[in-house]
Parts: structure tokens; sequence; C-alpha cells
């Protein structure tokens, strides 16, 4: 009814699963709804759980993905590297909260994330770029992605992710990623 009333464009979802963004797309069919045109999740060097089988339904029916965290929580940054909790960071914060908050800490900032982040950053030092900078780069680079989400505390923070806008990376620096990436899957 919104797309109708010209409030609204199209629709997406968030958070979804291969299962369900498969029967929100039958029940659209079925019954002449308006079907998702995209899907918001997590997806960055770091979680790549996406391209299991979302990646593949993406693909198939169309659907863009408008990656969050490409970041992988601040990780590939790089500044929780070597022991580092930075004072102001979103995971210094979250250790001194509660519960939830901590297991956030323990999944995101991990022997492989962090193992991962170090490699990565390799490959940001060949390419003359900042581990933002290649991160955003690489999470915009799949052809299941309509667009990024970016986000930063400082303009010093979003002027490394814009400057992935225009960046393509070769296709040897996206193998490089692939096989460290390889090495520590799933690290969240």
């Amino acid at each position: 009814e919104l797309i109708d009333e010209g409030k609204v464009r199209f629709i997406g979802s968030s958070n979804e699963t291969a299962w369900g963004t498969m029967k929100a797309l039958s029940v659209a069919e079925r019954h002449g709804f308006a079907r998702y045109e995209s899907i918001q999740n997590n997806f960055s060097a770091v979680n790549r759980r996406f391209e299991d089988t979302l990646a593949d339904i993406c693909r198939r029916e169309q659907i863009g993905l408008l990656p969050y965290s490409p970041l992988g929580g601040g990780v590939l940054t790089g500044k929780y590297n070597d022991g580092h909790w930075p004072d102001r960071a979103r995971f210094t914060q979250y250790r001194s909260l509660g519960e939830r908050q901590q297991k956030m800490v323990n999944r995101f900032v991990n022997d492989k994330s962090l193992a991962t982040t170090k490699e990565l950053a390799n490959v940001a030092r060949d390419l003359e770029i900042s581990s933002t900078t290649l991160a955003v780069a690489w999470s915009k680079q799949h052809d299941f992605v309509a667009s990024t989400i970016i986000g930063a505390n400082s303009v010093e923070q979003l002027d490394e992710s814009l400057k992935a806008a225009d960046l393509q990376l070769e296709p040897s620096a996206m193998e490089r990623i692939d096989a460290i990436t390889s090495q520590h899957p799933y690290p969240l």
C-alpha cells in the first residue's frame, strides 16, 4: 500500500536468513505483494557468512545487499591489535557493561578476528591505503552488493571510509584477501 501511495519506492529486510528471504519472496509472489528488493545484513572480511547461501539468493533473485559493519565493528581498522583497547572505542566501553555487551566483545575481538586483521593490514600497506579503506572497498566489491553502509565517530574515520568510494581492488588483492580469510574462517 505504501508503494502504491508513492510513500515508499522499494522495501527490504534486515538481518534476514536465507529461509526467511525465500519465504518472503514466495508470499509476495503468491499474493501479489511488493517483494524485497534489498537486504541489510552484517558483512565484512571477518564476517563472510552472508556468502554461504544469501549471496546466491541475492544473485538469483536480483536482491541487493546493503552490508552494514564493513569494518567488523571497528576491528578491521586495526585499533584492537596488539592488545590495544582505545578509550572511546565501542568494545572498550562494552567490556565494562553487562553480559550481552561482553558477549559482543568476545564475538568481535578474538584471536581469529585479530589474526585476520593483522594479515589484512599487510595487504592494505602493500596497496598504500589504510585498513579502513581496504575493508570498505572489499565490502562493496561483490556482485550481490548494491551499496555499503558506513559509520564513523570522527571526520578522520569518515575520510578513510570515503576513500573506498571509487576504489576497485585488483583481482590479485581480492585473491589475497580470500586466502587470508580462508585461514581463519568464521572469526565472528
